[in-house]
């Protein structure tokens, strides 16, 4: 017994059967992966969507006849309508599940994409943006809750981040879709840039009806058996399969003993039933931390202003001294290729070095680039007349380096860490409370950059978001715990003692100890 003992303190904080035997070396799980990838592809809608209007944007001005106020609500108001539409995805995942609502998703888009392409004013086209922006609001939802729920521990992280890979991968296809289609003419390329984005929404749809449910949600709804056989298949070992379902039942309140294939879940548990209430009328401790750090995590990804980096990268670039069209949509370009390196270098490593390291090292990182960004744009605007090489390069380099820090921490850890650490019983609402405040956050600075640069001047808004910056470092080092290795279930147990994550992760190892000392004993007996 004292072998097993050992075992069990060697495997971690992470188990829920003290005598279970060690799990074998972390491998990719093929069946998880090919599931998780379905439903990341849905977040591509928002990365074509972000990607493309920032090009197509100069051929719709010139076109439509836009002015720079009707340009600033175009580009932004995506964004509030994908807050809206992750708000309702909330309510819908947990009422029809998880894979319907990632198909719905795309037949939303879908009819978002061809609406834009085929507008005829600003407000034909404001509508069809208005349709999008739900399509897009249910795909950042439902797609790292989906991931999350359907990945071993081992490789959760590596799964879920997946969602920031495909936005950034759409981000490169809308500046790629730019760049070709801006050879056609002026009343015909912008809107085949935006009418692309209807195939991956198509994919989307299939994907959606054809890969599994949840098992956390067919728990939710009773359905043990179907539940018991989606985690075979989605876990590394028969044996961590095992341990998955008994920690869901837990959370969803059934006896573990119970093993029938369909059982009544208790009122209070199912479908996400008093979720608001738990969460904001009478939150425990640690309900309130994990709300304060997902919630939070969301607003600082956005606040900090990454999306004018991205979406008015052209403009940038303009200020910088990058006047051609042709110039601008190349340099948008290695935007988007920089950005898609650097999360794939932070989707395989973040299993390795964990949430923590990665989120604050690329914080610190972005901060540092906001502040050249800054700098090198305001020496151009002091300097009208001359031609300054040297400050035209920094701006590039910052921009590069901006989306390059961001991706390689902020971008994926905000979508894998608020997917992960919600309760069973309150995901899906916190979740979508996360995402509509990412995406109202940048649809706010989305629609008064133009004006905040024109009242404070282009360096003076980035300055501004890299001291935004650096109170969301402060904020990730002060409230957000590590989660790396930990069961979803075991994930509230970390969270309630505000300032003081190293006790908080103490507190959890001993609290792990006892209990594995208890099961001992137990058996003993």
């Amino acid at each position: 017994m004292a072998d097993l003992h050992n075992q069990a303190i060697t495997r971690g904080v992470g188990l829920s059967n003290p005598d279970s035997v060690p799990p074998p070396k972390p491998k990719r799980n093929k069946y998880a992966l090919a599931c998780a990838l379905l439903a990341c592809m849905s977040s591509i809608l928002l990365g074509y969507d972000t990607g493309v209007m920032s090009g197509a944007m100069i051929y719709i001005q010139r076109d439509l006849k836009i002015n720079d106020v009707q340009k600033e609500i175009l580009v932004g108001t995506i964004n509030v309508y994908s807050l809206l539409g992750s708000a309702i995805a909330g309510r819908t995942c947990d009422w029809i599940g998880r894979r319907y609502t990632i198909a719905m998703a795309g037949v939303i888009f879908f009819a978002g994409a061809i609406l834009m392409a085929f507008a005829t004013n600003y407000a034909f086209l404001m509508f069809g943006r208005f349709v999008a922006g739900l399509g897009v609001g249910y795909a950042l939802m439902i797609a790292p809750v989906y991931s999350a729920e359907i990945s071993p521990r081992s490789i959760r992280g590596f799964i879920t981040s997946f969602t920031e890979v495909f936005i950034n991968f759409g981000v490169l296809l809308g500046y790629v879709s730019n760049y070709f289609f801006a050879k056609l003419a002026t009343n015909l390329g912008w809107r085949f840039m935006m009418g692309i984005g209807a195939i991956p929404s198509v994919m989307l749809f299939v994907g959606g009806l054809i890969m599994p449910e949840s098992p956390r949600w067919l728990m939710m709804h009773g359905r043990v058996g179907e539940a018991s056989r989606i985690l075979e298949k989605t876990s590394e070992t028969l044996q961590e399969a095992r341990e998955r379902l008994a920690d869901i039942k837990q959370a969803a309140g059934i006896p573990e003993d119970n093993h029938d294939e369909v059982v009544e879940v208790p009122n209070h548990q199912a479908g996400g039933r008093g979720a608001w209430r738990e969460m904001f009328i009478h939150p425990t401790r640690a309900v309130l931390h994990i709300t304060i750090a997902g919630i939070g995590l969301c607003f600082f990804q956005q606040a900090s202003g990454i999306d004018s980096v991205v979406m008015y990268s052209p403009t940038i670039f303009e200020k910088a001294g990058i006047t051609s069209d042709n110039g601008k949509l190349l340099a948008t370009i290695s935007v988007g290729v920089t950005k898609t390196i650097f999360i794939l270098v932070s989707t395989f490593n973040i299993d390795k070095f964990g949430r923590r390291i990665l989120l604050l090292t690329s914080t610190g990182g972005l901060v540092c680039s906001l502040l050249g960004l800054a700098i090198g744009l305001t020496v151009i605007d002091q300097h009208p007349t001359e031609k300054l090489t040297g400050a035209v390069a920094v701006c590039f380099f910052c921009v590069l380096s901006s989306v390059a820090t961001f991706s390689m921490g902020m971008g994926p850890v905000a979508w894998v860490y608020s997917s992960e650490i919600f309760p069973l019983r309150l995901r899906a609402l916190g979740s979508g409370l996360a995402a509509a405040m990412n995406r109202l956050v940048s649809g706010v600075i989305l629609m008064t950059f133009i004006s905040l640069y024109k009242a404070i001047t282009i360096g003076g808004a980035f300055f501004l978001f890299a001291g935004i910056a650096f109170v969301a470092f402060v904020f990730f080092f002060t409230l957000l715990p590590e989660t790396q290795g930990r069961g979803l279930e075991e994930m509230e147990e970390m969270f309630g003692t505000f300032f003081n994550w190293r006790s908080t992760v103490r507190e959890l190892e001993e609290r792990k100890k006892l209990k594995a000392e208890e099961g001992k004993r137990n058996d003993l007996a």
